[in-house]
Formats: structure tokens, C-alpha cells, sequence
């Protein structure tokens, strides 16, 4: 548990209190949590087979296929996730605690539709398209990272604010 900075200070918080609720009670919350892990298990089945199309030359339709079912759950996570924003923050996207987030999910999303307009209109080779898909999952690695970043500190958040809870029931007390 971290104790809470010196001369009073804290951490800015993720999350308000009502924030904290809204989240807390949206449906939202549990699409994304369940999102998440599925999209990050299809990353990795997608990523196996691209890599193994650009070493041996095989599995080319494996590859692409896995592409395009990666590209779809990125979609629906990112308008699921922009709906969660709204119920939480009141914005559709780039809310204050996940501004960052949101930019780099942009760069994701744009190298994963480059990759569909290339795919679709042969505007780029099987081998070029391969490298902009390994591209897009490079930055998807990142924009994972900073969502489990957030993730940790809500947590952090939410043991501060119960310890400080504790502390003032305590000495309400006595």
C-alpha cells in the first residue's frame, strides 16, 4: 500500500468518487473486461500466424483472416470503450484520465484500417500489408501497456482511498 505523499499531497485520482460509481455500476465496465482479454488472446493467435507467413511464405489466408478478426474486436472495443468514457466521464473519447490512451488507440485503429484499405484494394502487397499489421500490434502492445497502467492505478486509487477511509472511521472513533 502506498502511503499518501508527504505534506498531504496525493496522487491526482483516476476516478471522482461519482466517476468511481458510475463505473462501478455501468455495464460497460464488464464489456471492456471481457474485451480486453479477448482481444489480446486473438493479438497473439494473429500475431503467430503473421510471423510464421513472413518466415516460411505459408498460411498467407491463416494471416489475413486472423488481421481481420483482430481489426473487428479493435473496433468494438474502441466503441464500446468510447461508450464506457461517456458513462464515466461524460465524453466520448479523450477524457482527461485516458487522453493518452485514447491518442495512441487512434494510431492503432488508423495502421489497422491501412491495413483493410490495402488489403481491400490491393493497394498493397501480402508482404507490405503483413508489416503494417505488425506494425498496428507493435503500438497495440503500447496502448495495452497503458491501459494495465491505469488499471493499476485505479487499484492503487481505490486502497488509498479505503486506507484513508479506515484511517478517518479511526479517528472518528475515538
Amino acid at each position: 500500500m502506498h502511503e499518501v505523499k508527504a505534506a498531504g499531497k496525493r496522487r491526482a485520482p483516476l476516478y471522482t468518487e461519482e466517476q468511481r460509481r458510475r463505473r462501478d455500476a455501468s455495464k460497460w465496465t464488464l464489456v471492456q473486461g471481457i474485451l480486453a482479454p479477448l482481444q489480446f488472446l486473438v493479438f497473439l493467435v494473429s500475431l503467430g500466424l503473421v510471423l510464421r507467413y513472413l518466415y516460411t511464405g505459408e498460411g498467407l489466408e491463416a494471416a489475413t483472416i486472423s488481421i481481420v478478426v483482430k481489426t473487428f474486436v479493435l473496433y468494438t472495443i474502441m466503441i464500446t470503450g468510447s461508450i464506457w468514457e461517456k458513462v464515466v466521464f461524460d465524453e466520448w473519447l479523450f477524457a482527461k484520465p485516458f487522453f493518452w490512451e485514447d491518442v495512441v488507440s487512434m494510431g492503432v485503429i488508423a495502421l489497422h484500417t491501412y491495413y483493410l484499405w490495402g488489403l481491400l484494394t490491393g493497394g498493397l502487397s501480402a508482404q507490405e500489408q503483413m508489416y503494417v499489421a505488425l506494425a498496428a500490434y507493435a503500438i497495440y502492445v503500447v496502448n495495452a501497456g497503458q491501459f494495465l497502467w491505469k488499471l493499476r492505478m485505479a487499484r492503487l486509487q481505490a486502497a488509498e482511498d479505503d486506507a484513508l477511509a479506515a484511517a478517518q472511521a479511526a479517528g472518528a472513533g475515538r
